[in-house]
């Protein structure tokens, strides 16, 4: 059961990195979007969403001895800096950072599916509840996401042929 735990333990602390991450992008994104509100509206209510997720995987952390790692939230900050730069001189910066979303919500949906079978394993249900409810949260930002692509990139066309700011 020891390596069952430190297995569990080591998925929690990436899963909270992650959305330390997820924060990160989703701010940058917010703050560059400019001419598709649906998309500024829905990535603003998730990065609420993701806010708390990230809260609720601290408290998880915060109840084991080892506790969390600064080190990876670091690490997850420098790259979600370094992720944004990279889509920052795109010419067709939303159509990529929407691509790049719809990816990241499915490792996030992975994430917590693995975390959700470790939780029942472990017999621990208030982390499995957590789990599970942040997961339904993933799988609705990535069915929104899956369901807005060809409208985010049809809009991007249209704005480009039409030389009206489209990129953001």
């Amino acid at each position: 059961m020891t390596h069952s735990a430190d297995h569990f333990l080591a998925w929690l602390r990436d899963a909270h990195a992650m959305e330390v991450q997820a924060i990160s992008q989703l701010r940058s994104q917010i703050g560059r979007i400019e001419s598709y509100p649906d998309l500024k509206a829905r990535l603003h209510q998730h990065l609420g969403e993701t806010e708390e997720q990230e809260r609720a995987l601290k408290a998880l952390l915060d109840r084991t001895p080892q506790g969390h790692s600064a080190l990876k939230d670091i690490t997850s900050r420098l790259s979600a800096a370094a992720q944004g730069v990279g889509t920052l001189f795109s010419a067709a910066e939303v159509v990529k950072a929407s691509m790049a979303a719809y990816a990241f919500e499915h490792t996030e949906i992975a994430t917590y599916r693995v975390l959700i079978a470790a939780a029942d394993e472990l017999g621990d249900q208030e982390a499995r509840q957590v789990f599970e409810q942040i997961l339904g949260q993933e799988i609705a930002m990535a069915n929104w996401l899956e369901r807005q692509i060809d409208t985010v990139t049809r809009l991007y066309l249209m704005r480009d042929e039409r030389d009206l700011q489209a990129r953001r």
